[in-house]
């Protein structure tokens, strides 16, 4: 036999930290270590963090790498260890996302990056070079302070394995995986037995399973143990790096490490028998076929043994289970996870949440009290980091730290239901209850007085006074109404956040807390800087539909029994006034269901469907019950919407990424902001198709016309004045 016992490793690293950075990879090391593993593996761009963004572009992270990397192998860090960490490294004039492989204080070689991933939330190919040359390595000269602090002047730089004594690694940096051919497959008739993929992967509702059957595959027919090793946290933007650093052999998963934690560092560790991935490969004729006839790798020789010969005292690694969380747990604890890094490291004291007692504001709260649920059972398990942090933001004193999750939301946590005129009772009522639930320190505020105030002004200016459309006002006074009340929401909740902590006597700021959905910013269902500006946004990229079952999970799994009835309540703006004879319902205002925005959602933005598409696609999915004429109104009333309210997109407040059709601007969704709201060519084209289908033309409604109005050339464009906006009613023309 020959055991191996290895490590890899989740790791809440900083983008630019360097010093926070460090001590999580040196802790790592300590613990696989300790534990008798002699191969370590770290994430990708480890040693910087993953989401430095255009900070690659500056010398000085490089150099700063290079700092971190020396002090490592000068101490006794990689002594009877591999260790793999990822950093960046200019060679000539190109800079490459690279693993620097060490053992016993040398550098053994440089693995570049071949594939970069240059899609949805990521940018690779903006700030690094793929490796192209994959049957040469290249002598890499070392930085002058390096070679002269470790003793060596240079490494081998490229695509190639090891090959020690006793068996052969290699590297396989994160997308390479995902390719179509990726490299693992012609390293493994290469005689390559343990392969380690670091990597930078981001959570996103059900994606797990998809990353867990690329390792698995990997294995399952070419024999072979592969390390996985990820981020986990957030570490200064929009994504939250999931973990479940994991370690699969001969397709069966050995180990599997946490998906959702507080903790800066967790290894994980397996004791492999490598004769079992010999024997496996020796039983699949195919395999040993094609191994027969292979394009041979590079390698490197390093005469040095990893494994140990039959010992019955170390025991090997099973099979276990994977575990998965449900999608409900995923949006209790990946954004849960996600606040708490923010909070801890933007020097807050808290966050604060305008809770309307809606299913939104509401999904929100109970991430937060989840979060403290989180941070409490951490604390417990005796986890040092967490209950420092505890302590200094919830300002505790005299040896004390959190011990129960109401506590301390009472500490860092402020709810404030904004009421006015308009608002009912029962939101009143549910606002309270769950904010009792959780903990939060709440607070109801009533604004008719400031609405009241900015009216007068208003008639003082011009001696109008707009009046509710169900009150006999036009559409434009009824939109303005509404956004009055939206937008001081906004004005309040910031403002509150800044002074309630000096006025309780605390120290700091709270940040502000958004709670618009994905559906929400898709069909542009929202007031332009209203309440929904905020800070960041915890729920930005969930759909209205998950958000609702997350409710009833979080009523029973985290105590909070009165987001069973926010979640069956209809949702509400609640920003006209309540009649006999009316309630404002969202569904009702949109034209649309939430069902049918996230069928929209995905359609547009994952399978890359154009106004002309999506009709063609839903006349399938929906041919049973509506008819191509009222298949086409509803693709037509969506990406009217869509495109007036596009510019929302541009000042929406940072969201955590949780769902793949996000509508998010900055880095995931590039589209402009101004179009041509009529979309003349591809509704002609609809029109056309449907006219073939049902034998007659669909008439332009007349209301669109006056809604949309015209330019001089007879195009009316969704053009809209600086900071103008909608409430839940959407922009109006």
């Amino acid at each position: 036999m020959r055991l191996l016992r290895v490590a890899t490793c989740n790791l809440n690293q900083w983008a630019m930290d360097f010093d926070c950075n460090l001590k999580n990879i040196k802790d790592s090391i300590a613990k696989a270590k300790e534990a008798g593993a002699v191969i370590r593996l770290g994430p990708e761009l480890e040693i910087t963090g993953y989401g430095c963004e255009d900070h690659f572009l500056e010398l000085d992270t490089v150099t700063h790498a290079w700092d971190c990397l020396k002090e490592i192998l000068l101490g006794d860090w990689t002594d009877g260890i591999l260790c793999s960490f990822g950093m960046p490294v200019i060679m000539g004039s190109e800079r490459y996302n690279c693993q620097v492989l060490c053992l016993n204080r040398q550098i053994i070689m440089i693995r570049p990056k071949m594939w970069l991933a240059n899609d949805g939330n990521y940018r690779e190919l903006r700030w690094f070079t793929a490796w192209k040359h994959n049957d040469q390595l290249v002598n890499f000269h070392l930085p002058n302070e390096v070679s002269k602090a470790i003793n060596q002047d240079s490494v081998p730089f490229g695509y190639a394995f090891i090959q020690f004594l006793d068996t052969a690694v290699a590297a396989e940096v994160c997308e390479e995986l995902f390719t179509p051919i990726p490299p693992h497959a012609e390293l493994a008739l290469n005689g390559v037995e343990v392969f380690m993929n670091a990597s930078g992967s981001h959570h996103q509702l059900r994606k797990l399973d998809l990353r867990l059957r690329a390792f698995i595959g990997a294995t399952h027919t070419r024999g072979g143990v592969y390390m996985y090793s990820n981020h986990q946290g957030c570490d200064g933007g929009r994504l939250y790096y999931d973990g479940c650093s994991c370690i699969v052999v001969n397709g069966e998963v050995v180990a599997q490490g946490s998906q959702f934690s507080l903790r800066d560092v967790e290894v994980v560790v397996a004791q492999l028998d490598l004769d079992a991935v010999a024997s496996l490969r020796g039983s699949i004729s195919s395999f040993q076929e094609q191994a027969s006839c292979k394009t041979r790798v590079l390698s490197i020789a390093v005469p040095y043994n990893l494994c140990q010969p039959f010992n019955l005292q170390m025991s090997l690694s099973s099979p276990l289970k994977i575990n998965y969380h449900s999608p409900e747990e995923e949006i209790a604890f990946g954004p849960g996870c996600w606040l708490w890094d923010y909070l801890r490291r933007s020097g807050a004291s808290g966050f604060l949440l305008p809770l309307s007692g809606g299913a939104d504001s509401s999904s929100v709260a109970a991430i937060v009290g989840c979060m403290c649920q989180l941070v409490v059972k951490e604390i417990a398990n005796g986890d040092e980091q967490v209950k420092a942090d505890a302590i200094r933001i919830g300002h505790y004193t005299n040896g004390q730290f959190p011990t129960d999750s109401k506590e301390f939301a009472k500490r860092i946590f402020y709810t404030v239901f904004m009421g006015s005129e308009n608002s009912s009772e029962a939101t009143r009522q549910r606002a309270k209850v769950l904010a009792d639930e959780i903990g939060s320190w709440h607070l109801d505020v009533s604004i008719d007085g400031v609405i009241s105030t900015l009216l007068s002004l208003f008639q003082t200016l011009t001696g109008k006074r707009p009046r509710y459309k169900i009150d006999g006002g036009s559409n434009t006074e009824n939109l303005g109404l509404q956004n009055i009340q939206a937008r001081i929401r906004m004005v309040l909740a910031f403002m509150l956040a800044s002074l309630l902590p000096w006025a309780h006597n605390k120290t700091g700021f709270y940040l502000v807390l958004g709670s618009s959905n994905v559906d929400e910013g898709l069909r542009g269902y929202l007031t332009k800087y209203d309440c929904s500006s905020a800070d960041i946004n915890p729920i930005g990229s969930i759909s209205k539909q998950d958000l609702r079952s997350f409710l009833r999970w979080a009523a029973i799994h985290l105590g909070y029994s009165s987001l069973a009835e926010v979640e069956a309540a209809p949702p509400t703006a609640e920003l006209e006034p309540i009649r006999s004879n009316y309630s404002q319902l969202d569904e009702v205002d949109m034209g649309m269901t939430y069902e049918e925005l996230s069928v929209y959602g995905r359609l547009r933005k994952i399978f890359r469907c154009g106004p002309v598409s999506m009709f063609e696609n839903l006349c399938y999915k929906w041919g049973s019950r509506l008819t191509p004429l009222e298949v086409a109104n509803k693709v037509k009333h969506f990406f009217k919407y869509y495109s007036i309210n596009r510019h929302k997109m541009t000042v929406l407040t940072p969201s955590y990424h949780a769902e793949s059709y996000s509508p998010e601007d900055n880095r995931f969704d590039l589209r402009q902001f101004l179009y041509n709201a009529r979309w003349p060519y591809q509704f002609r084209k609809i029109d056309e198709i449907v006219e073939e289908l049902d034998g007659h033309k669909v008439a332009l409604k007349s209301d669109d016309k006056e809604k949309l109005g015209a330019s001089s050339n007879g195009v009316g464009m969704g053009v809209v004045a600086a900071g103008s906006g909608d409430p839940k009613a959407g922009l109006q023309f």
